[in-house]
């Protein structure tokens, strides 16, 4: 039996987790979630919300990872796997 399933993240757990990250990245670069707000073009609500309880649309969410120098990560999402040989296929099937 694959117990792999019990170290998956529920996606409140990751959202709350994105938030937190994005919060961090944040302050690093020294930003004040007004500044934050200004130059992403999200309201000042929003940028609170999504840092309070994860919550955000998409496209408010890439503007803010674009201001914060996160944006080249989404493109990492949903990528199609390319196969080198049988066994690689193999081992994927067998996770």
């Amino acid at each position: 039996m694959n117990e792999n399933f019990l170290l998956l993240k529920t996606p409140y757990e990751i959202q709350q987790e994105i938030a937190l990250r994005a919060k961090t990245r944040r302050k690093k670069l020294k930003l004040t979630q007004v500044q934050l707000a200004e130059r992403s073009g999200v309201s000042l609500g929003s940028v609170k919300r999504f840092e309070q309880s994860g919550e955000v649309s998409l496209v408010h969410l890439l503007k803010m990872a674009m201001v914060l120098e996160c944006l080249g990560d989404f493109e990492k999402l949903f990528v199609k796997t390319e196969y080198r040989s049988i066994e690689e296929v193999i081992h994927e099937k067998n996770r």
